[in-house]
């Protein structure tokens, strides 16, 4: 059961064995300064085949300039931040950090990310299932009756994937205060939505730890940055279990010129937004889809008659949506992005000609 009131020290989760762990000191840590010759890191000092500027060197393993950019841009202190190879690299070191394999649980909301899942399995640590309402929200007695001591990682998805809705800030910030263990909120999708983040309060809760990524609406999907921001002892243990150089030198030097460029972001975002009502005003008109769930995020799920054969037929007219119907309460439903105007055109086009083709049959 969660108690009433909880009293978090991140000491306490961590695995003993990692807390007197000694990481691996790379070149750069014992050496930050600036020189004329350096010959301490066993690099090629005739330069790189791969061509480019200081390609032959190792990169920031802190990526300061960037964690400098995002403290700016996302009102934390860098000591704040944690830069992985993705959010996924967080959500592995997270659950490496804090549950012991063949001993400790995480408790997950499905329909959610599914990586979660994975990385509790690779670890072989166990996983407890609370699924969310019908409305898709947390379910906050469900979830504190699921809570027992072996219980150290909360996994809440806002927006969810891949149900593209908020969850309700009340029930999110009353687990946060009550749950006892790490509650990690994954904003993924914060961008597409004007809900604040939660990384805005993380001085609030010393047991939280927020998700986000540039691979969304940043459009940096191929370069795999994601970020995980929470109190600086947290950080801290994060930094000390990565590998050294978890992002390599060309992510960081483009990541960076790219935080530069809020304007365009902004732009971006409007233009995803505007379509997404279009395709949801759309979806709405057509009798070919039974349910439009509301979204916050940059796709739309959709409930029809079968699923299996809308996606099928989708693909023969060269579209690729995601087939959801496996997934706790999804049934016969397709998770759709938000693409350009004249992609969604072309959905839009395909799904007219099936709702026809049915209605003749």
């Amino acid at each position: 059961m969660i108690p009433d009131t909880v009293m978090f020290s991140i000491d306490t989760f961590i695995r003993p064995h990692l807390l007197s762990l000694k990481p691996y000191s790379s070149a750069r840590d014992e050496f930050e300064g600036e020189a004329s010759v350096y010959l301490d890191a066993n690099e090629n000092n005739l330069g790189s085949l791969a061509g480019g500027t200081d390609y032959n060197r190792y990169p920031d393993p802190y990526q300061k300039e960037i964690k400098q950019k995002l403290s700016k841009l996302k009102g934390v202190r860098p000591e704040q931040i944690f830069i992985g190879n993705g959010s996924d690299e967080a959500i592995d070191l997270l659950i490496r950090l804090v549950c012991a394999p063949g001993q400790d649980e995480v408790l997950l909301l499905p329909p959610t990310y599914g990586m979660y899942e994975v990385s509790a399995n690779i670890h072989n640590v166990g996983i407890q299932r609370v699924p969310l309402d019908e409305r898709f929200q947390p379910v906050f007695d469900k979830i504190a009756e699921k809570q027992t001591e072996k219980t150290k990682i909360l996994f809440l998805c806002s927006p969810n994937n891949p149900t593209g809705n908020i969850l309700e800030p009340e029930t999110v910030e009353k687990l946060i205060r009550e749950f006892k263990g790490l509650v990690v909120v994954d904003e993924a999708y914060i961008d597409f939505t004007e809900t604040p983040s939660w990384s805005t309060r993380l001085d609030e809760f010393p047991n939280l730890v927020v998700l986000q990524t540039l691979s969304k609406a940043w459009g940096m999907a191929g370069l795999r940055l994601g970020m995980a921001f929470a109190s600086p002892e947290i950080i801290s243990y994060l930094n000390k279990i990565k590998p050294p150089y978890n992002i390599n030198a060309v992510t960081q030097e483009l990541v960076s010129a790219a935080l530069d460029k809020t304007a365009q972001l902004h732009d971006m975002l409007q233009v995803i937004v505007q379509e997404r009502e279009r395709l949801v005003q759309v979806f709405a008109e057509l009798p070919l889809i039974q349910k439009v769930y509301p979204s916050d995020a940059n796709f739309v799920l959709v409930q029809v008659p079968d699923a299996n054969e809308l996606y099928a037929y989708l693909l023969e007219r060269g579209v690729v949506v995601r087939n959801r119907t496996t997934q706790p309460g999804c049934f016969n439903c397709l998770r759709i992005t938000i693409g350009t105007p004249k992609e969604n055109d072309h959905l839009l086009e395909s799904l007219q000609v099936y709702s026809e083709q049915k209605s003749v049959v």
